[in-house]
């Protein structure tokens, strides 16, 4: 069994069920645990196996670093040993919050005192013909991830639609197999959602140097097959990219289908407060899921990160079991393509004003969003004391002194002091 805290939780309680076997269900379970919960935890499961790790899908398992084994957040006996119920290969498909049960779309219902709901997210779909074409997939799990891999090495081409975080860590794997990889994005930069343009600017740089093609300002128009197999991407000027297998990223979509349809109020994601509940008090929901409070910007948002899945993981966890709420995190996220460490933290809201620490053509650099000489965001390549104290200096929300910042000779500490 887990050690748990001095503070245990003795009071009589019915059963806990977690709905979604992903990161953020598995981690609020051991938790729970460990904070003294003594009454019964179901987690019901869409996929067959234990909850896992998914960051790694698009980077070490595609080049065959690490097994399924390495990906598992505990070790198989974990959750008999502390008496956690695994319901796996199963979906909930309604919730009844009157007679507080969930039920399953096996026929079975299970019943509950404390809900939560960790249903993650899912691709968004590409509305164009071929799109049902073997061969035309997501990266959202290990069976997505095995299928890539299956396609990668030499003499292949991998065709990436999307010029995200995850299309970009496909692309530089491939890379390493020694496949071609072409990014095709709807934008004229990759990460034009989600980076500034230096970034954006910087890794295009890095991975044409390693033989990455980018196809920008390119629409994709119809995917392309023989024998229900795809072989291409056609673009809305005409031309077609040949592809061995083609990996679909342009975002994610909220699973709030589930407590949408029980009527607990939704907009882009569960509505949850602070505690991660929900305006349901026996509901709560944790990860890609939720639309949540982000205590430094004063607002409402919806993050997709492991970070936000252990934080509000924390939050429920500390609620059901009756501990004091922890401190609000500020978020943070990371992506390994190459021998490149970005690290980010914060959100870039209303920002005035972009500070460039370092050189990006030594490939090790820092950049600061700031908003009224405030630290909101910052984006560090191969630069982890600036990560680690824009994350500082973000929570603190206190001005800085620009010529400080921006200057490498001025240590970290220096500037945060």
């Amino acid at each position: 069994m887990l050690e748990q805290s001095e503070k245990s939780v003795s009071a009589p309680r019915n059963p806990v069920v977690v709905v979604g076997a992903g990161h953020a269900g598995g981690t609020v379970a051991a938790l729970l645990r460990q904070y003294g919960l003594t009454e019964p935890i179901t987690i019901v499961g869409e996929e067959t196996i234990a909850p896992y790790q998914r960051p790694p899908l698009s980077k070490a398992w595609l080049k065959g670093e690490v097994d399924a084994d390495d990906l598992m957040l505990k070790a198989s006996d974990f959750y008999r040993e502390n008496e956690i119920a695994l319901k796996l290969g199963v979906r909930a498909v309604r919730i009844d919050r009157d007679a507080k049960r969930v039920h399953l779309n096996d026929g079975e219902e299970i019943a509950y005192d404390t809900l939560i709901l960790a249903t993650g997210s899912r691709a968004r779909q590409l509305a164009i013909p071929g799109v049902a074409l073997d061969g035309v997939q997501a990266l959202r799990s290990i069976a997505d991830a095995e299928q890539l891999k299956s396609k990668l090495g030499k003499g292949k081409r991998l065709a990436v639609v999307g010029g995200g975080y995850i299309g970009l860590e496909a692309a530089a794997s491939a890379r390493a197999l020694g496949a071609e990889a072409v990014v095709v994005e709807l934008q004229d930069r990759v990460l034009a959602r989600v980076a500034c343009e230096a970034l954006s600017t910087f890794l295009q740089n890095y991975h044409r140097a390693r033989g990455v093609i980018f196809e920008l300002n390119a629409s994709v128009a119809a995917f392309e097959g023989e024998a229900g197999r795809v072989t291409g991407v056609r673009l809305a000027d005409g031309r077609l990219i040949d592809a061995d297998i083609v990996l679909v990223g342009v975002g994610a979509i909220p699973n709030d289908d589930l407590a949408r349809n029980a009527g607990i109020p939704c907009r882009d994601g569960v509505i949850v407060d602070g505690d991660a509940r929900t305006s349901d008090p026996s509901i709560f929901a944790i990860g890609d899921v939720t639309q949540r409070p982000l205590a430094v910007y004063d607002r409402m948002h919806r993050l997709e990160s492991v970070a936000n899945v252990l934080e509000q993981a924390k939050q429920a966890a500390c609620a059901i079991a009756g501990r004091p709420t922890p401190p609000h995190e500020v978020t943070w996220n990371w992506s390994d393509q190459y021998d490149l460490k970005l690290q980010m933290a914060g959100v870039a809201f209303d920002t005035d004003e972009i500070l460039i620490r370092g050189d990006p053509a030594a490939a090790g650099f820092a950049v600061f969003h700031l908003r009224g000489g405030r630290v909101q965001a910052v984006e560090a390549i191969n630069a982890p004391p600036e990560f680690m104290m824009g994350r500082q200096l973000i929570a603190a929300q206190r001005p800085i002194a620009r010529e400080r910042l921006s200057n490498p000779a001025v240590s970290m500490k220096d500037v945060g002091a």
